[in-house]
């Protein structure tokens, strides 16, 4: 999705292909099959760029470290970076900035996890540091016998203990940023997740107390700051009506975000864009809305193994809807596309994500599903 926006502003985007099938590498001319995990490949993919940067985190901070020192232009730094990469560091961080966290601690045993639980009360959350995404990594702990359950997550160094937050829904403030210091956000946005996953986005925030929405977008562009992030970057929370910000912080992610792609087609500028602008030093794109009102609305893999032969019905269906497919195989719950649709003057959310909602599930389940929905 970053292809046709450095395609649009005239720079060659190259892409470290994790295998030949992969379906990013279909959107460049020059996409090289390698292990991010290694350092050798990453020099050799460094050789002549501009600017390195990721669509994840999960690129050993150590390594990039030592392309800075070898003169790679690497966006965002590790300095940076090992924030959406380490949980437990994030947490410390956002506590030293005065920001609102839940309640957490370090824990390395059952019996630090049973104390944290009894000292703040049960359910508690379980997380994993690293590598959790999309649900995964998390665990509810609802009491000591489950916190004993538990055992087999212990033995390879701490893991992240939390207060189980009572939030009303999710929200997510997203920002771009320039090493230069320049930084726009959007607007924060409401994000609806089904299993752990982010099914639809709803832009603006609909309700959202506009003073909480103000202080959850300053605590974003204040995090890029603190953090010295360079390009995009989502701050997920959670809403908390009546509880000291409003809201509290859940996790970051330094890169272009799933919450964020109702930009596309939602705002002047698109989190794809921003983020090359960003790494690049380049002047920031207008973060305005395009409407009132964008819905961003997940097709995950189902029934319809060949999306295209559903496209026809999909996009006669609904017009005004903007279909993005990934161009990956299908799988069940797997994230294989999304749509977009702006707000006609005067519509609202429900009309809106009905809209959503039909092309996605046309795409998802085949020509099959318009005909049932007119029975």
């Amino acid at each position: 999705m970053m292809a046709p926006e450095a395609l649009n502003l005239g720079f060659e985007l190259r892409i470290l292909a994790e295998a030949p099938d992969v379906s990013a590498a279909s959107s460049v001319a020059t996409a090289p099959v390698g292990d991010y995990k290694d350092l050798d490949t990453l020099r050799e993919f460094a050789r002549g760029l501009d600017v390195m940067t990721f669509d994840h985190e999960h690129v050993p901070n150590a390594h990039l470290q030592t392309l800075i020192d070898e003169g790679v232009n690497v966006q965002p730094r590790p300095s940076a970076l090992i924030h959406a990469q380490d949980k437990l560091v994030m947490r410390k961080a956002i506590a030293e900035l005065g920001l609102p966290n839940p309640e957490w601690d370090a824990v390395s045993t059952v019996e630090e996890l049973v104390a944290f639980g009894e000292r703040i009360g049960f359910p508690i959350v379980l997380k994993t540091p690293r590598g959790g995404y999309d649900g995964k990594g998390v665990r509810m702990i609802e009491d000591a016998a489950a916190a004993a359950a538990a055992s087999d997550w212990f033995g390879n160094g701490d893991l992240l203990a939390e207060a189980k937050v009572p939030f009303t829904r999710e929200l997510s403030a997203m920002v771009g940023r320039t090493p230069s210091g320049e930084a726009r956000g959007w607007d924060v946005v409401h994000t609806i997740q089904v299993d752990g996953v982010c099914d639809e986005v709803i832009a603006p925030a609909q309700d959202l107390d506009p003073e909480v929405a103000a202080a959850a977008s300053a605590a974003a562009l204040r995090i890029a700051e603190a953090f010295g992030v360079t390009g995009v970057m989502a701050a997920e929370l959670f809403e908390t009506p009546g509880l000291g910000a409003g809201f509290v912080i859940n996790e970051l992610a330094m890169r272009p975000h799933n919450t964020g792609h109702w930009t596309m087609n939602g705002s002047v500028t698109s989190q794809f864009e921003q983020h090359l602008r960003a790494v690049l030093d380049l002047p920031l794109g207008d973060t305005s809305a395009l409407g009132e009102l964008c819905v961003m609305k997940n097709y995950l893999g189902g029934s319809n193994q060949d999306l295209f032969s559903a496209f026809a019905a999909a996009l006669a269906a609904e017009p005004r809807v903007k279909v993005h497919a990934y161009g990956k195989s299908v799988r069940p719950g797997r994230k294989i596309g999304h749509v977009n649709v702006v707000a006609e003057p005067g519509e609202g959310s429900a009309s809106l994500r009905d809209r959503a909602n039909r092309v996605a599930s046309i795409i998802r389940d085949g020509v099959d599903a318009l005909n049932e929905g007119k029975n």
